[in-house]
């Protein structure tokens, strides 16, 4: 019995080795540990770090980049490279189209170094990843029911550039970030027009108005307030309240005496 079990052992041993044997071959990871598959930047300095890091961000490999960068971060927090490899994180990120994960880096540097000498271009970064991913919004509900539309992403762009233009009104980056404020208030606009000019014809007046009249609230400068004072005279007009359409055809002659919207009214 005992010799039995002594060449069972034997040979669960043996098994045993030859899957180790096989494991380590195959790359593969035991209890924790990586064979054949070792991180080559372990021994690289700070230095060598950022440069391998700065040649990949040059050919636009962005995710082996940022992967360089965040291993510099990580390992050396507090060296002079760090505070530039967060930012090119962010970058990377932007480039890539990771908008959420690009406004997360950006958000993270302004904490950290609120007093960076570019501090500014991190403001602007954040706008940029969001205002790419306003134009991402507009493509992918092209179509969509016009009421089920969010203009978060909007918002969020628009806030990041005023941020930038109120803070830093001489920075290089602040001309463009007015445009691109600019477009985004006129968008926006334009959107809550079209939200009201769909319950409008639906018949939905009352809900007309309200989005409407969000538009001469938050965006009194934009070409869409000629579209929403007709649509708020028009509602009332639905509605048989006769005072408020008088109050909203007034105040369109007065701004836009040459509306469309006018012609053919007595």
């Amino acid at each position: 019995m005992k010799t039995h079990w002594a060449h069972r052992s034997a040979h669960i041993a043996a098994t045993l080795m030859m899957v180790l044997f096989a494991t380590a071959l195959g790359g593969c990871s035991w209890f924790g540990i990586e064979w054949g598959d070792r991180d080559e930047t372990l021994k690289w300095d700070p230095d060598k770090l950022y440069s391998e890091a700065r040649v990949e961000l040059n050919n636009g490999a962005w995710k082996r980049s940022r992967e360089l960068y965040q291993k510099l971060e990580s390992r050396y927090p507090f060296g002079r490279h760090a505070q530039q490899a967060l930012m090119e994180i962010a970058y990377t990120y932007h480039k890539e189209g990771e908008s959420a994960q690009s406004i997360q880096a950006s958000d993270r540097f302004i904490r950290q170094y609120p007093n960076h000498p570019n501090i500014d271009y991190m403001y602007y970064l954040k706008g940029l990843a969001s205002f790419n991913d306003e134009l991402g919004f507009l493509g992918r509900f092209l179509g969509q029911d016009i009421s089920e539309r969010d203009a978060k992403a909007a918002r969020e762009a628009f806030d990041a550039f005023k941020d930038l233009v109120t803070r830093y009104p001489d920075s290089k980056y602040t001309p463009d970030a007015r445009a691109r404020m600019t477009y985004l208030a006129n968008s926006q606009g334009q959107a809550e027009v079209n939200v009201a000019r769909y319950y409008f014809t639906r018949k939905a007046y009352l809900a007309a108005i309200q989005r409407a009249q969000a538009v001469l609230r938050d965006f009194q400068q934009t070409p869409s307030t000629e579209e929403a004072l007709s649509i708020m005279m028009r509602s009332y007009e639905a509605l048989q309240m006769k005072d408020l359409q008088s109050d909203a055809e007034r105040v369109l002659a007065l701004n836009f005496p040459d509306s469309k919207y006018l012609r053919g009214r007595k």
